[in-house]
């Protein structure tokens, strides 16, 4: 039987795993989903996981920031496979992956091997597998979201209109000419 997790590669707890254990999970930034990501970008319920016909399903339930796999946006459900990259917004990364686990087995010994034999020489103990660290993946820009530009264009032109003043009126006191455009002014 395979075990699936999330480990995030980025976000705030690079590294961390998350189990992926029950028939339906929700990912969000509630601390009530199974896979709880306390983080601004994430939706409360952002995603859902449903586990049918032994693999997990990814679904995105309405996320502001959107659901990737692989750098796609899903439009719909999407079956998960081993090495998917999928991200949660534009910052939180999670690589899907699966662990081969077979909780009945059996291991037989027999009566020669269980009797104490004189100590040979064995290999240093390996480490276990760890997979090679992946490349950094960030998802693409969500869709539809445009920054506003409004606030930029009114300062940049408030600056210029600023500037056009202070020029002209430099311009009129260089050239003694505040009666020409300033006629009211006393002394004209």
């Amino acid at each position: 039987m395979a075990q699936f997790q999330f480990v995030m590669r980025s976000g705030p707890t690079p590294g961390v795993t998350f189990p992926l254990e029950g028939d339906q999970l929700t990912i969000g930034r509630d601390s009530t989903n199974g896979v709880a990501i306390n983080d601004a970008e994430i939706s409360r319920k952002h995603a859902r996981l449903m586990f049918q016909g032994g693999k997990y399903v990814l679904e995105d339930l309405g996320s502001t920031n959107g659901t990737f796999v692989n750098g796609q946006r899903l439009a719909g459900p999407v079956v998960l496979k081993p090495g998917d990259v999928v991200s949660l917004g534009e910052q939180i990364v999670l690589m899907y992956d699966a662990i081969a686990s077979d909780a009945g087995a059996t291991v037989a010994v027999s009566r020669k091997a269980a009797q104490p034999s004189p100590p040979a020489y064995s290999a240093p103990p390996q480490p276990a597998y760890a997979p090679p660290p992946q490349p950094h993946y960030s998802a693409p820009p969500p869709v539809g979201k445009k920054s506003n530009m409004t606030p930029i264009f009114i300062g940049v032109g408030a600056l210029l209109f600023i500037c056009a003043c202070a020029v002209f009126l430099w311009w009129v006191d260089a050239t003694y000419r505040w009666c020409v455009f300033l006629p009211f002014l006393s002394g004209c």
